[in-house]
């Protein structure tokens, strides 16, 4: 067995990678709502002409995941991670100066939603391989920063807002965004070959199968197999509801009689449980297993969704929710990866996870996009989160009885 040795970089480093790498994508995505007003009160944008705008910087976003990955096996994380900092940073700086609607949504939905799809991937497939004994927790390090990220944006956004401005946190934040990428890029070296941490043992082989050699699987037979897409239909419902709550839980508070500081609390317990829950459920996934602890999620999740409209009157009751409903949204950024790894293996993860994400940029496309329409058409929010409550039931349904794929032979 290989061990750990003086030449190889401490371990906690890739983790320190994927916090820094994952703030940047959550400074880039889940504070979007602190820009609509300025931007009707200075251009008289509509709210959906001005979330077209984060709609396609989630679709983007989501979708270069994929050639992320590609990228992130064949060349290393440090040079995707790197430029994708570069462009992430240069869009965002560049919003600051728009005057039209196509310049922010090629600016900030196009270029930065390009960019930040660069720099979310890479960390998320390395920092597991450094810790094969702790794959779930490793993972949780790396996507924790979504959920600090829009946590910390929220109130910055504001501050900078009220001050000096919308168009300056643009240019401020977007220049510490990409410092941050950079820095990150430089936190993820790739374990050497073979390289196994001191005093860990990889588990031994299933019964009657240790005289058998197996191998992970390429990329194009993870394509091919029916896990994989089963994977992929159950983590686009989840983010669908998700994402649905996330744009419109603070509109709910206030439709329902909450005042808009009030409500907008509820997005605020939301984002935390969002951040903290990516660890935890790690450690949890860990000694139970990725299935238990989806199916445990889900479950939570379809009884949240299901609680979410009859709570909007009652501040403390929809605060306990949407801090439910963010628990139960973060944990999955922990267990699919984690799952992806443990179904087709380490060696192609970029690529695989890349794909498997892409889910949930075309859930960030269709679900706060869904919801708003039923909304119009309804009058009332009841029906988007009944639906929203039906699709994370598939995905209980899919998880409950998925199955790894089996053992491939060299």
């Amino acid at each position: 067995m290989a061990k750990e040795n003086q030449g190889v970089m401490p371990r906690w480093l890739p983790l320190v990678g994927g916090v820094l790498g994952s703030t940047t994508c959550g400074l880039l995505l889940y504070a979007w709502s602190v820009f609509i007003k300025p931007l009707n009160a200075e251009f008289g944008w509509s709210r959906a002409e001005i979330a077209l705008a984060f709609a396609l910087c989630c679709l983007v976003f989501g979708l270069t995941t994929y050639p992320a990955g590609r990228l992130s096996d064949k060349f290393g994380p440090k040079v995707v991670v790197l430029t994708g900092g570069v462009i992430l940073g240069i869009g965002f700086v560049l919003s600051g100066y728009i005057q039209a609607k196509w310049q922010l949504y090629l600016t900030y939905g196009l270029v930065s939603g390009f960019g930040g799809g660069l720099v979310y991937l890479p960390p998320i497939a390395t920092a597991p391989k450094w810790w094969p004994d702790r794959r779930a927790l490793a993972t949780g390090f790396a996507v924790v920063g979504l959920g600090l990220g829009s946590f910390i944006m929220a109130p910055l956004a504001t501050y900078i807002i009220d001050t000096i401005g919308w168009r300056y946190v643009f240019i401020y934040v977007g220049a510490a965004m990409g410092i941050m990428a950079v820095f990150a890029a430089f936190c993820l070296p790739v374990p050497p070959a073979g390289w196994t941490p001191a005093g860990w043992t990889p588990p031994a082989p299933a019964p009657g199968t240790a005289a058998r050699k197996t191998r992970d699987y390429t990329y194009q037979e993870t394509f091919r197999t029916p896990q994989f897409w089963l994977l992929y239909v159950a983590y686009f419902c989840a983010a669908f509801a998700g994402l649905m709550v996330i744009g419109h839980i603070a509109g709910h508070g206030i439709d329902q009689g909450l005042s808009p500081m009030v409500a907008a609390g509820a997005a605020s317990w939301l984002a935390i449980f969002n951040a903290i829950s990516r660890i935890l459920i790690g450690l949890v996934a860990d000694k139970a297993g990725t299935r238990a602890s989806f199916v445990g999620i889900f479950l939570l999740q379809v009884v949240a969704m299901l609680l979410l409209y009859p709570s909007g009157s009652v501040y403390w009751a929809l605060w306990i929710v949407a801090a439910l409903i963010g628990w139960n949204y973060g944990s999955m950024f922990t267990l699919f990866p984690a799952t992806c790894l443990q179904y087709f293996g380490p060696t192609s993860q970029g690529t695989n996870y890349g794909l498997l994400f892409t889910a949930w940029g075309l859930a960030g496309f269709a679900g706060p996009f869904v919801g708003g329409w039923l909304k119009d058409m309804t009058g009332t929010y009841y029906i988007p989160f009944i639906v929203g409550a039906a699709v994370v039931a598939i995905s209980t349904f899919i998880t409950a009885l998925v199955k790894p794929p089996p053992k491939l032979g060299e």
